[in-house]
């Protein structure tokens, strides 16, 4: 009796050992793009893996939170636009098992196309240029470090902001503004005004007020870094500290603020980088 007492433990740490090795042996890493051109998210992925506890993931120096989604571990790292190119390594480490993965991010195509000023902030004069790129560098200095979740709040797919999802402006290229280059660094939905504008997952409301240049604005936290921008809402239905759920109506759009015409400016920020969002919302389609 006492000899068979010591063989089920014994079997029982054999048998944990063999699925935790094989396990670990299962695991792969893996990233989206295949190539990343400067100003696109990278999406990390671990499969063959629950466990968080015993996951460590970087980006060069830099570490990757993960999160659980559809059966496997993601994260995210924003590249800038100004980001210089080449290969950057990502390193996943799993238990015992250490696994590489190399990243190329290739130059972003210039594009400039001219863009004017609205007779409320000025019009086209030298001065209200001025004071549109000087304000602009205060209004975004305010928009950083609004503070992040340590661990995602959304465990649903990222969702358009508007119902009918349709561009009008991409992200990335650079508007003309009299002698100022000013970069566009978020995407434009058509939305006339009083078009639902909807929260694009889970999230805790950070900021919602009114600036010269981006009129009414919302800022939600998703958590691990992943916060979404609402700008030039005709009205704003949050306050912060609101906790939100995907497809809720979070106000209306508008034409507020540097504004020319009615549209929802969205724009999506990892760590405080602003990343083209329609690459991002790929990521879950």
């Amino acid at each position: 009796m006492k000899k068979l007492l010591l063989i089920i433990p014994i079997a029982a740490v054999l048998i944990y050992f063999f699925t935790y090795s094989n396990t670990e042996a299962r695991v792969t890493l893996t990233h989206s793009p295949d190539q990343v051109i400067q100003g696109e998210p990278i999406q990390i992925t671990l499969k063959g893996t629950k466990k968080r506890d015993n996951v460590s993931v970087t980006f060069g120096d830099t570490s990757v939170p993960m999160s659980m989604y559809d059966k496997k571990l993601v994260g995210f790292v924003p590249t800038s636009i100004t980001k210089p190119v080449g290969d950057y390594t990502v390193t996943a480490t799993v238990g015992s098992k250490t696994l590489t993965d190399t990243i190329s991010v290739i130059t972003r195509e210039k594009y400039v196309a001219p863009l004017g000023i609205p007779q409320t902030l000025g019009g086209n004069t030298a001065k209200s240029q001025k004071q549109l790129v000087d304000t602009l560098a205060l209004d975004n200095q305010s928009l950083l470090g609004l503070g992040t979740e340590s661990s995602a709040l959304w465990k649903k797919a990222f969702a358009y902001p508007v119902a009918d999802p349709i561009v009008t402006d991409p992200y990335g290229y650079s508007r003309q503004t009299g002698a100022y280059s000013i970069t566009h660094k978020g995407t434009d939905f058509r939305a006339p005004v009083g078009t639902e504008v909807l929260a694009v997952n889970d999230g805790v409301v950070k900021l919602a007020q009114y600036g010269r240049n981006y009129g009414n604005t919302i800022v939600i936290d998703h958590g691990n870094g992943v916060q979404s921008f609402y700008m030039h809402l005709s009205r704003s239905d949050v306050v912060v500290g609101d906790e939100v759920e995907r497809g809720d109506v979070i106000g209306l759009s508008g034409q507020t603020g540097y504004a020319e015409g009615p549209h929802l400016h969205f724009t999506l920020r990892i760590n405080d980088v602003s990343i083209d969002p329609m690459v991002f919302f790929g990521f879950f389609q």
